[in-house]
């Protein structure tokens, strides 16, 4: 008789799942999603947030859902009569309450979608089933938004920057990361070369791929690319080229009890290889200290230095190995406009020294006189960075038919962030003024 009963109820659980299936195949399909996500647990679920419009909470969804399947599965391995089976099984508990809160939003979205009632969500939480098949089969159901899927965004140039013998070589063809169940483009179609003895401003607005980039061409985050220094691989000879980039983050890296000599030795320890004697990194110290200003300041405590003088040690750090490329996020954070220009008077100096600076700031208007080039990012339509615009400071005013670095990045920027909206068509066209000249070249 139980298993009689067993077999009724798997059957009935089973046949649920099948119609509540077709009714999430007929959601997706009015709201331009894939069918075939309608049969993979977990997916499905976060598919149906996105025809809810509700991304993040799908994302959250997921994530608990697996978590609580990871700790139900533990659990079956636990003694039932052991305190960690009582505490695993609360574990699990809360996860799967919480990944039902997350569910309910969902449905409250899906029923402001298809314009109904919040009360279609509690009809779905306890028919969920039938509610599915209503959604997806009645005719009167119609969602009043679909889902937008773009696959490549605007044009790509298929163009390579040529190698330069002496300075930075870029070839991005993609950065890529899997975000839960489908691939996401971060980079893509970024070529440029930048010699030696030029100082470069990294323009771009929010979430349009900056720091990624860095992350690409230094080699911390690599993408599908070629990257060479010097006509070196950094990818492939990451171990010997680490010393000749230097990257400046917009936090300095700090002990507020050390001297400034202390800070700057150790740092001398970690960026210079170990085969450089001891008495070369001291010299090296003090060839450092004097070059930046901060000989005299030498014995005081970094938690008395001014905003100033902590910029300049943080760059003295990087700056102790003497590399070639030098990367800085925003050095004139927190910084006067006198002491700003000082700061990138001196970064100025370090390229007309034979070195490559590239540079972050929000306020480059102020300094632009010092840089010679810009490197223009922006987000696509797929929400991809892309390369809108790479050259000397005058031609980019030409390119975009702007006087100032802060009128070009609104009109890059997407409208909801306050912007002119229009990144697809400097992208675009910036791919294809570089193909055109590959042609002619």
């Amino acid at each position: 008789m139980e298993l009689q009963n067993n077999y009724v109820v798997d059957t009935a659980q089973t046949f649920s799942w099948i119609l509540y299936t077709i009714g999430l195949m007929g959601i997706f399909k009015k709201c331009n999603v894939r069918r075939v996500w309608a049969f993979i647990p977990f997916a499905r679920e976060y598919h149906l947030g996105l025809c809810a419009n509700r991304e993040s909470d799908a994302r959250t969804y997921a994530r608990f859902s697996v978590i609580g399947y990871v700790i139900y599965f533990i659990n079956v391995f636990v003694d039932e009569k052991s305190n960690a089976y009582f505490l695993v099984l609360i574990v699990y508990i809360a996860f799967e309450i919480a990944a039902m809160v997350y569910l309910v939003r969902i449905t409250i979205g899906l029923c402001e979608v298809f314009g109904r009632k919040k009360s279609w969500a509690a009809l779905w939480f306890f028919f969920e089933w039938v509610t599915a098949l209503i959604f997806g089969y009645n005719k009167k159901f119609v969602p009043q938004r679909t889902v937008v899927r773009i696959k490549d965004g605007v044009v790509v140039s298929g163009a390579r920057a040529d190698a330069v013998d002496d300075g930075l070589t870029v070839n991005i063809n993609s950065r890529t990361i899997i975000d839960l169940f489908k691939k996401k483009y971060l980079l893509k179609d970024i070529h440029l070369s930048i010699p030696k003895g030029h100082m470069v401003l990294l323009l771009g607005g929010s979430g349009a791929g900056k720091t990624t980039f860095l992350n690409a061409v230094t080699g911390y985050e690599k993408a599908d690319a070629n990257i060479l220094l010097d006509n070196h691989d950094i990818y492939g000879e990451y171990e010997k080229l680490k010393y000749d980039i230097g990257f400046v983050p917009q936090q300095d890296l700090m002990r507020s009890n050390d001297t400034v000599y202390l800070t700057l030795h150790d740092a001398a320890s970690l960026r210079l290889p170990s085969s450089v004697s001891y008495r070369a990194k001291k010299k090296r110290v003090n060839e450092v200290l004097e070059e930046f200003g901060l000989g005299a300041i030498r014995n005081s405590l970094v938690e008395k230095l001014s905003g100033g003088q902590r910029k300049r040690l943080s760059i003295a750090m990087e700056f102790i190995s003497d590399p070639s490329l030098f990367i800085l996020d925003e050095p004139d954070s927190g910084l006067d406009g006198v002491v700003a220009r000082g700061l990138f008077e001196k970064l100025r100096s370090i390229a007309d020294s034979g070195k490559i600076v590239v540079v972050i700031t929000h306020t480059p208007d102020r300094v632009i006189d010092l840089f010679d080039d810009v490197v223009v990012l922006a987000k696509d339509s797929s929400r991809c960075g892309r390369l809108a615009y790479y050259g000397s400071i005058e031609d980019s005013y030409k390119f975009f038919g702007k006087n100032s670095m802060e009128e070009i990045l609104l009109s890059i920027n997407q409208k909801e962030e306050g912007g002119e909206g229009l990144a697809d068509v400097y992208i675009e066209r910036y791919a294809q003024l570089i193909s055109k000249e590959k042609e002619v070249g």
